[in-house]
Parts: C-alpha cells; sequence; structure tokens
C-alpha cells in the first residue's frame, strides 16, 4: 500500500519535476483530491498484495472494496502469474532469489527526502527485477526510461546491491487493462551515471522550487496544471497560425499543429471545467460570463402513470424492443457459450480512418486503402 506521507518529488511524480522541475512546489499549493479512478487502482493494488502474499504462502487477509469485480480479480490473477513467472526465471540465477512486496524504497541520496513504495521486488545473483502494477487504462506506461522505476532501482540497489552483486535491473510494467506488459533493462553502471548527471542536479533544484517552468505531456496529471501560467501561454502560441488558410501552411506546421491539438482541446475543457466549478461551487464571477440553467429535455415524471393513461387512451403500440448489446450478451451467456452460439452471427465491421501520431502501436495503412475505406464507411451511413 502507499506510504502514509508523501514526498514532495515522489517517485511516480518524477517524470514531471524531472522535465519541470518548479512544479513539485508548485504543486503544493493545490489541495489533494482522490479521483474515483485512483480509488480504484489503489484497491487493485490492494488485492494484488494479497493474492500475490498467499501466491508465496505468507498471512494475509484478504481486502475488502466497493470496486470488487470479476474484471480486477482476473486482471490481479494475472499479475499474480506474471509476478511467479518472473520468479522461476529469477530461479535459474539464484538458488533463493528474494521477493519483497510493497517494500519501501528510500532514494534521498540522490532526490531530497526521497522514498516510494515498490509493488514487487525480485532480488538474485547479479540481477534485480523490479514490478510495478498498474490498473489505469487512460495512459500507457513505459518501462523504457521510466524514472519512476529507475528511482525505485536506486533505492533498492541501497538495500542489495552489496549483498547480491548486483550488475543489472530489470523494470516491468504490467498494466493489464491497456494489454500492456512492458520490461526494460539497464546496467547498473549506466544508473548510476543517470542518477549523478541527470537526476540529482534536477532534484535539488525542483526541492528549493527553482528552475525553469516547462509544459508537455507531463502536465497530464499535475494539480496546478490548469492556472499554470507556463502552460497556457504554450497552449496560446497556436493562435499565431491562421487556421482559416491551411492550404497556405508548410506541411511541418500542418503536423505540428495536429500533434498539439489534442492537448490543447484537453487543456481548454479542463480551463473551462474549473472556471465553472469555482462559479457554481464558490460563487466566482469571471469578466464577461455569467451562470444560466442549461438547455434540459422533457421527461416523464412517473412511467408506470404514462402507461397507464396512454393505454386508457387507446394507445398500445408504446414500447420499444431492441437487443441486449454485444457485451452484456457475452457476459450474460460466458464467453465459451457465447462464441458456440453466437460466434458466427458477430462482426467486427472496419474502423474508419483516422489520423494519429507515429508513435500509435496500430498498423498503418495505405492511402489508397484508407480512401477505400472512409468510401466504405460513408456508404454505411
Amino acid at each position: 500500500m502507499p506510504p502514509s506521507k508523501h514526498a514532495v518529488l515522489s517517485a511516480s511524480s518524477s517524470h514531471r519535476w524531472l522535465n519541470c522541475n518548479p512544479s513539485a512546489r508548485l504543486e503544493s499549493e493545490f489541495e489533494d483530491r482522490e479521483t474515483e479512478a485512483a480509488a480504484e487502482g489503489t484497491a487493485a493494488h490492494a488485492l494484488a498484495e494479497h493474492k500475490l502474499r498467499k501466491a508465496l504462502k505468507m498471512r494475509s487477509r484478504k481486502p475488502v472494496s466497493k470496486f470488487d469485480s470479476d474484471e480486477m480479480d482476473i486482471h490481479t490473477d494475472g499479475y499474480v502469474e506474471f509476478v511467479l513467472e518472473s520468479l522461476a526465471e529469477a530461479k535459474q540465477l539464484c538458488a533463493d532469489p528474494k521477493v519483497l512486496i510493497e517494500q519501501r524504497l528510500d532514494f534521498s541520496c540522490y532526490v531530497p527526502d526521497g522514498f516510494g513504495t515498490g509493488d514487487c521486488l525480485i532480488v538474485a545473483d547479479k540481477l534485480l527485477h523490479i514490478i510495478d502494477f498498474k490498473y489505469g487504462q487512460g495512459v500507457l506506461v513505459d518501462a523504457e526510461k521510466n524514472p519512476q522505476m529507475m528511482l525505485y532501482a536506486l533505492g533498492a540497489l541501497r538495500i542489495f546491491d552489496c549483498l547480491y552483486n548486483i550488475t543489472e535491473v530489470s523494470m516491468s510494467i504490467y498494466q493489464p487493462r491497456r494489454e500492456n506488459i512492458s520490461t526494460w533493462t539497464i546496467s547498473v553502471k549506466e544508473l548510476d551515471e543517470w542518477a549523478e548527471k541527470t537526476l540529482k542536479p534536477r532534484a535539488e533544484l525542483a526541492f528549493k522550487g527553482e528552475g525553469e517552468y516547462c509544459p508537455g505531456s507531463w502536465c497530464q496529471f499535475c494539480k496546478a496544471a490548469v492556472k499554470c501560467r507556463a502552460r497556457a501561454e504554450a497552449k496560446l502560441q497556436l493562435a499565431k497560425y491562421e487556421f482559416a488558410q491551411p492550404p497556405l501552411l508548410y506541411d511541418a506546421e500542418i503536423g505540428d499543429i495536429l500533434g498539439k491539438l489534442e492537448d490543447l482541446t484537453k487543456w481548454a475543457n479542463e480551463l473551462m471545467a474549473y472556471a465553472q466549478d469555482a462559479a457554481v461551487n464558490h460563487g466566482k464571477q469571471w469578466p464577461g460570463y455569467k451562470l444560466v440553467e442549461s438547455r434540459t429535455n422533457r421527461k416523464y415524471t412517473d412511467e408506470d402513470a404514462v402507461v397507464a393513461a396512454a393505454r386508457a387512451a387507446g394507445y398500445t403500440d408504446i414500447f420499444k424492443k431492441s437487443l441486449i448489446p454485444i457485451t452484456e450478451m457475452e457476459k450474460l451467456m460466458g464467453k465459451k457459450t457465447f462464441a458456440e452460439v453466437l460466434g458466427s452471427l458477430v462482426v467486427k465491421p472496419k474502423g474508419k480512418p483516422a489520423l494519429v501520431p507515429a508513435s500509435d502501436r496500430r498498423p498503418a495503412i495505405t492511402s489508397t486503402g484508407a480512401k477505400q475505406d472512409f468510401t466504405d464507411y460513408k456508404g454505411e451511413l
């Protein structure tokens, strides 16, 4: 489980403060608010910890949560299976590898007051394997050069390096709801170089609240993002482009804009949500804006009474019937029965062609194929 005290420079927010050094201190001015997704993630971690302890013959009491579900059961089982597979691999290097669960890790020799909690550590001769369980599905997390995992590795090496002569560190992200298992390995020498040359100087700046504000993808979960001036200025730079005449823009400029549009739209929506919350719940008045009642649609006050009244007036054809959705049907029947009974009657149509960043994992389609797919898609409308 997460530590009761939160570090100013936490491992989980390291991607942010390493790139935007003063952000950690700026965030301290904002209240901590646990989202429903975060609470669900905490519940999943607790269940995964319990199952792993039981699998390793350790004592544990099963946690109970309002988030308990078949999906969470399946994914936490998968996490335990992955850890046990990794342990079996470690036993090929060491007769009796050590496994630590929810281990507090101190990396304060590089980061002021720095500490965190590793979900699972497997320690064997010459190799340290750190496994992090990510239950979230919003952002795909990659293990490669992941600063949170690298900080955990530094903390673990302080405990075990002298005992096991570790030369390499493997870091794995297990993110089941994104079907993502990512593993990256780095030598202890390279990790130490990064810690001394990159981590330590940036952490010192971040702890003091010094350095340059630098907006980027790391702003996503920053508590100060919605009011950050540097981020606002970066987003508003797009206003210099003349969107009314896109043919006059160079291809490189259009590509640059496309890469920023999603984040710009997200920032605008966040800003509007913040302003509306302040106006509705705190009486804030914004220049040039006012609160009004939103438009609504009519609705029945009592459906049973409506049915009775309509039938009394001679109207009986007042109901609609439709099949339950495929996902609901599959859950009702179970996957195996669903495949046997309805498998031949279910088809997954082609998706509408979409322009996405080159980093997207889906395979590219040719421009000719895209044109035909788009024509077919329009024909279905």
